[in-house]
């Protein structure tokens, strides 16, 4: 950004005050930003800092604050956020855009973006007005990267890793995730819980926090404001350091979301990676249906060395969907109670003990 015409204004300290900072920023030390970038030549990168007026209410009328509190947004407000990409089947497409014009937020998390497609599902998104890139006194542009956890040597993990991933958004994978984590927490297991995937929000972590997790990390604390067309490369090495702290915290489990369904671009490039793969004990597949579950499982199947070792998703709230994925597939299929149970849990760690030693 050196050879471009900028703008660099001070920032008033009582609008900052004013500001409300989103879920997206909750590493980010505010005291840090003393400038704004703004220009025509301003071109903002993924996981940029921007302050932007809200301008119009529509999909997202809330934003999700650090704190973790959901506060209404009201025209005039001015909100701190990152830029980024994503992707949601059930809500936007949308790409950082090349200038600092309007755009909107996209996630009730903190993310500006520019709109490509949307669900019919869904309202038109919300419009903000970027007011400057977020900078420090010397007009350097702040990113959330700059805010990531530190780089630690990689150790090959001791304890299990458990995935979860399943057909598709809203397939019942975050449920199934800290359900997961409450019936290890039961049986008195210390459970590390990570997102490796998806757009910055704050709903599902503090889901996990509530199920007992402790520590619970996502990509925003790797530096990430979303994962939407970051390389395979960034996301092993940003996984790897997120498992890093989480080990080094003294837990003896962990359980790791992947967001969205197995043909998003990302989450299989993660899941066809050995790097990754190879630190999985074994996966739950999440499912609305029982065709989707067995198609899921399928995949994992003919593409992956993954370990499936159980069934869970909105089709447990179906009986006869549970008995039909049962029927075909051969694994276990959980309910939310059963996810619960602390014996259940532990059996699922039984599962990959015993794929790993090739005995049961």
């Amino acid at each position: 950004m050196g050879d471009h015409t900028l703008t660099r204004t001070a920032i008033d300290p009582v609008q900052l005050a004013k500001t409300k900072v989103s879920f997206s920023l909750r590493r980010v030390n505010l005291d840090d930003i003393k400038t704004l970038v703004s220009g025509e030549e301003v071109k903002p990168r993924s996981g940029d800092i921007v302050l932007a007026r809200f301008d119009l209410a529509g999909q997202h009328k809330n934003l999700q604050l650090c704190s973790g509190r959901r506060s209404r947004l009201f025209p005039s407000d001015t909100v701190l956020v990152a830029y980024g990409n994503r992707y949601a089947p059930d809500q936007f497409e949308a790409l950082v855009p090349s200038h600092l014009g309007p755009c909107s937020l996209v996630a009730g998390g903190g993310i500006a973006s520019e709109v490509i497609d949307k669900s019919g599902k869904v309202r038109p998104a919300s419009k903000i007005q970027p007011l400057g890139l977020a900078a420090d006194a010397d007009g350097r542009v702040l990113n959330l990267s700059d805010y990531a956890v530190p780089d630690l040597p990689w150790v090959e993990p001791k304890i299990p890793l458990l995935a979860v991933a399943g057909t598709a958004m809203n397939a019942g994978k975050t449920e199934t995730v800290i359900n997961l984590t409450r019936g290890l927490s039961n049986a008195g297991l210390r459970v590390g819980v990570i997102k490796v995937t998806g757009t910055g929000s704050g709903g599902d972590i503090w889901a996990a926090v509530d199920a007992g997790g402790a520590p619970v990390l996502d990509f925003t604390d790797a530096g990430l404001a979303s994962t939407y067309h970051v390389s395979l490369d960034d996301l092993e090495h940003r996984s790897r350091q997120l498992i890093s702290h989480t080990v080094r915290s003294g837990v003896d489990a962990i359980v790791i979301e992947l967001a969205d369904g197995l043909y998003q671009q990302e989450t299989s490039a993660l899941l066809t990676s050995n790097a990754f793969t190879s630190m999985l004990s074994g996966l739950v597949f999440a499912a609305g249906d029982a065709m989707g579950a067995v198609a899921g499982v399928d995949w994992l199947r003919k593409n992956t060395q993954i370990n499936v070792i159980g069934i869970g998703g909105v089709l447990t709230m179906s009986p006869m969907a549970m008995r039909e994925a049962g029927n075909i597939i051969g694994l276990p299929v959980l309910d939310l109670k059963s996810l619960n149970n602390a014996d259940v849990a532990m059996s699922l760690l039984q599962l990959e003990a015993e794929a790993a030693t090739g005995t049961g």
